[in-house]
């Protein structure tokens, strides 16, 4: 059922992954994301971050 989850969700990036498209640091997509500007999902145990593909698309378009 989780994989379903995922499908429908798209594209899942890192904060790494993120940082490398934005070009800022990893701690910078982190607070974005604490502060609400950046929406994430936690997964696993450890409650990593990811990120979807189009909410960072739709970021990168508002802040131009």
């Amino acid at each position: 059922m989780a994989a379903v989850v995922a499908n429908e969700l798209g594209p899942m990036l890192t904060a790494s992954e993120v940082a490398e498209m934005l070009h800022l640091h990893v701690n910078t997509v982190k607070r974005l994301g604490d502060r609400g500007e950046l929406p994430f999902y936690r997964v696993c145990k450890r409650g990593d971050r990811r990120f979807r593909l189009e909410d960072v698309m739709t970021f990168l378009d508002r802040n131009r």
